[in-house]
């Protein structure tokens, strides 16, 4: 069993709870302007992670902050990567200047769903990564198709799942639509990421139990809940012998 994981979360998207989250958590994503964010939050994010030691990822998405990266957007592949390189080439310039460096790159919302199961989404921040020559992780789901071609593609990879999403049974996420979707009895998630940490299984909706692996836990950042969450899943895990690194 592992014993050591990360443990990362959304930030940089208008909640303003970066400073109680940071001391609890190994890596964070921060918003780069797609469906939150702007060069002033990159910034201070970017300077609060410093602080705490905490590993900084890009988290583009749909350039859509109306409804906040959570709608699929139908737009051209150049366009979309267009948007996504411009997206973590921000956060980049940001890094350089506070002498920082970039560690992985996380797609957010519909981006990152859809990149799990339709190969041209993937390809397109496949392209994204091989463009700007990243030799940084990016986080995937596991056995998805995004993370088949990083794989191809000689991209590392970190394999990630959710501590505060339920799964349906072909390990995609139960959509937000549905009142089953979010976990948020903090005692529930605690037992939902020790079962996947130490058998490396999910219950997923059904109640059925399907293989998946993950070197690293998203806690959500821009859920209010996300600070006691996160405190009461680190603790807890801790008492189980599994450090958060």
């Amino acid at each position: 069993m592992q014993t050591r994981i990360d443990l990362n979360a959304d930030v940089g998207e208008g909640l303003g709870n970066e400073a109680e989250l940071m001391p609890f958590i190994s890596s964070c994503n921060i918003a780069c302007g797609g469906h939150a964010g702007d060069m002033e939050t990159m910034t201070a994010v970017s300077r609060l992670a410093k602080k705490h030691g905490v590993k900084i990822g890009a988290h583009p998405s749909f350039p859509d902050k109306d409804h906040f990266g959570r709608k699929a957007i139908d737009m051209p592949s150049v366009a979309l990567y267009t948007s996504i390189k411009n997206q973590i080439k921000d956060l980049i310039r940001i890094l350089e200047a506070e002498h920082l460096h970039l560690h992985h790159v996380k797609p957010h919302g519909a981006l990152y769903n859809l990149a799990a199961v339709d190969e041209k989404i993937a390809q397109v921040i496949i392209e994204v990564m091989k463009c700007l020559m990243l030799r940084v992780h990016l986080y995937v789901p596991y056995n998805s198709v995004i993370a088949k071609l990083a794989i191809e593609n000689r991209i590392p990879i970190m394999y990630e799942a959710f501590a505060d999403r339920n799964y349906n049974a072909d390990l995609t996420l139960v959509s937000r639509s549905d009142s089953k979707a979010l976990i948020s009895d903090s005692d529930i998630m605690v037992e939902h990421v020790f079962n996947m940490i130490s058998t490396e299984k999910v219950k997923t909706i059904t109640g059925e139990f399907q293989q998946i692996k993950a070197d690293t836990f998203c806690v959500h950042g821009d859920n209010p809940e996300a600070y006691s969450l996160i405190l009461n899943l680190t603790k807890q895990l801790n008492a189980k012998g599994i450090q958060i690194i």
